[in-house]
């Protein structure tokens, strides 16, 4: 099997060397320190980390509670942060995120994981509730606004009465940890097409393979 052609080099390919000037923010949830770093509620983190690795560069501290890498993504300049806070304080770093890089609600993508939506589907949306989420309600809480682009990581629902909250800081499974490095580029795939092509093209191409 020929080796993966990374999205960055297809889409550069496709649209030629022009660099536009838009800028973007992802953000990755998740929480810092190394007792949750394989826990599903990090699958935002896990993203974040893969994009880092496509976009050449390391993070590094920012003033607004984040780690911060500023680069590019295909045609795009982007600006790529993981907040240094648990997931329930998300919205005060991605609020000081948005107004020091000036980032308009339709340019600002979360990534996170999602109970709702099956293991190892993704789904792409713009706006909608936090459904239980404590990182959405708190980044819409800061923002005032619900109106940002969302890219789901699917988690599933916990088995059995397992606690949701009990659910997403347990490590995956062995059996979901087969598949996972492999959803989580599939993921970071998902952010770039949207950045790229737009959700409509982006809910498209990942939504009907999934």
């Amino acid at each position: 099997m020929p080796a993966r052609r990374p999205l960055t080099l297809w889409l550069n390919t496709r649209r030629g060397t022009s660099m536009a000037t838009t800028s973007w923010l992802v953000v990755g949830l998740g929480n810092p320190g190394p007792s949750y770093a394989h826990n599903r509620h990090n699958a935002g983190f896990m993203v974040a980390d893969v994009l880092a690795a496509r976009m050449g560069g390391r993070f590094k501290r920012h003033r607004s509670r984040a780690e911060v890498i500023e680069g590019r993504l295909g045609d795009h300049r982007v600006v790529l942060a993981k907040p240094r806070c648990y997931m329930n304080e998300s919205g005060g770093p991605v609020a000081a995120l948005r107004d020091f890089f000036k980032v308009p609600p339709d340019r600002l993508i979360v990534v996170h994981d999602e109970l709702d939506i099956p293991y190892g589907a993704i789904r792409l949306k713009q706006g909608g509730g936090d459904n239980g989420h404590n990182g959405l309600r708190s980044i819409s809480k800061s923002l005032g606004s619900r109106a940002y682009l969302r890219v789901r990581f699917g988690i599933g629902r916990p088995p059995g009465r397992m606690d949701a909250a009990a659910f997403v800081l347990r490590d995956f499974s062995a059996a979901e940890r087969k598949e996972l490095a492999v959803n989580v580029e599939r993921a970071a795939d998902a952010a770039e097409t949207l950045i790229q092509a737009g959700l409509a093209a982006a809910q498209n191409s990942f939504h009907a393979t999934t």
